[in-house]
């Protein structure tokens, strides 16, 4: 059973249409990348999943549940199955690593302090940010900053973990430590989305690839298939670009 499946799904901005029929599967434990020029819908794939864009028309299945976002319970539940991490890390600057990790599970999921401490810790030590319990978020580079956001998501224990642009913001130095970090998670078996456009990373990473343009995803196939060799015309139209 897929895991996630959006199935000819629509949105709009206002009036603006971005995304047109977008019919997309991503199975249990699968990295479905998404790549395309800015602009193509990448992100708002992303938003419409975590419930900040409604859908206008289409299905989107979470676990083989339909997700219904004109309900508010549905919504809410299926935002307790994912986490998702933003290219800004937006931790909280008054508060120091540590604090950052744990104060979702405590103020919002309502786990024992104690528990959620132990757990922040472990998966502090897990992106090799052990160290810096006691650390501010100014006191860390780019890229420990967002190893602490992606800790952060998964202190909700997500089952999807949806991550956009997270290295878009870091200097060319600190890319390699948090795409280290996104490998690790891949082969633990976390399902995950991603938009990317480091390359080479999403060819490494991803068992699937979505290319999209203009709001529709134009070819999905494994990442030595979609890079090597692209059926579409726009595709290899793409292709060619990045490899100029």
């Amino acid at each position: 059973m897929d895991h996630v499946r959006l199935q000819g799904v629509c949105a709009s901005y206002g009036a603006q249409p971005v995304l047109h029929e977008v019919s997309l599967a991503v199975p249990r434990g699968g990295v479905v990348g998404l790549i395309g020029a800015s602009g193509s819908g990448k992100s708002t794939v992303l938003r419409l999943l975590a419930g900040l864009v409604r859908p206008t028309a289409g299905e989107v299945f979470v676990g083989g549940e339909a997700v219904d976002y004109a309900n508010a319970r549905s919504v809410r539940g299926v935002r307790g199955r994912l986490a998702i991490v933003f290219q800004q890390y937006n931790l909280f600057q008054n508060m120091n690593v540590l604090r950052n990790v744990m104060i979702a599970p405590v103020k919002v999921q309502k786990r024992p302090r104690r528990q959620a401490e132990r757990e922040a810790v472990a998966l502090l030590e897990k992106v090799g940010l052990g160290g810096k319990l006691a650390a501010y978020p100014d006191q860390l580079s780019g890229g420990q900053q967002q190893r602490v956001a992606i800790a952060r998501a998964l202190a909700l224990q997500p089952e999807i973990l949806l991550l956009d642009e997270v290295t878009s913001a870091l200097d060319p130095e600190l890319v390699g430590e948090v795409l280290d970090t996104i490998l690790l998670l891949a082969r633990e078996g976390m399902t995950m989305l991603l938009v990317s456009h480091e390359m080479r990373f999403v060819r490494e990473v991803a068992t699937q690839v979505a290319l999209m343009d203009a709001g529709r995803v134009i070819e999905c196939a494994p990442p030595d298939e979609l890079f090597a060799h692209p059926r579409e015309e726009r595709s290899r139209a793409f292709m060619s670009r990045i490899r100029a």
